[in-house]
């Protein structure tokens, strides 16, 4: 059987995958996560009385800046001439009633025609959305919790499509 970890060379140390003889296809990734906070920190948010500015607006910029800079940040991957990023966030404005915990659901769809997937994009665009968050309302609530970071969806290139089974998380 076949290593599927191919960020290996022969003597086991790291190398950035050669992907020169791939094809270029379409190819696009969604990934989803979470960031829980009380509730008078998310009406915070959504009266707009966060001193450092529109939480949302900022943290869409954010993830798409995220999303770009990705191979500045992990090591093994390929800078790309993205095609599409897009941000959404989902409020869910009514405590969890097992924590009291309100929650803004974040989605992020990164898309590319080229030789190499966008998942780790993806995962990057919500992570640094859901960073961006917790940096404007820290001062209102230190105690939000960033979780449920992961691959949603993936499709195009030679492994074909992903889809998250429900049982896996967010």
């Amino acid at each position: 059987m076949e290593n599927p970890l191919t960020h290996f060379n022969e003597q086991g140390r790291a190398r950035m995958v050669d992907v020169s003889e791939k094809s270029v296809t379409e190819r696009v990734a969604t990934a989803t996560g979470s960031i829980s906070m009380k509730p008078a920190t998310l009406d915070l948010i959504q009266r707009g009385e966060i001193k450092k500015g529109d939480v949302l607006a900022v943290a869409q910029v954010a993830g798409i800046m995220g999303a770009k800079k990705t191979p500045e940040v992990i090591p093994m991957c390929h800078p790309l001439n993205l095609t599409g990023v897009d941000i959404s966030f989902e409020v869910q404005s009514d405590p969890d009633p097992d924590t009291d915990l309100c929650a803004i659901h974040i989605q992020a769809t990164v898309k590319i025609s080229g030789k190499t997937g966008v998942e780790m994009e993806a995962l990057t665009a919500v992570s640094v959305a859901a960073l961006t968050i917790y940096d404007m309302c820290k001062a209102a609530d230190r105690e939000m919790v960033i979780s449920d970071v992961g691959l949603a969806f993936k499709a195009g290139g030679k492994s074909g499509t992903f889809e998250r089974s429900q049982k896996a998380g967010a």
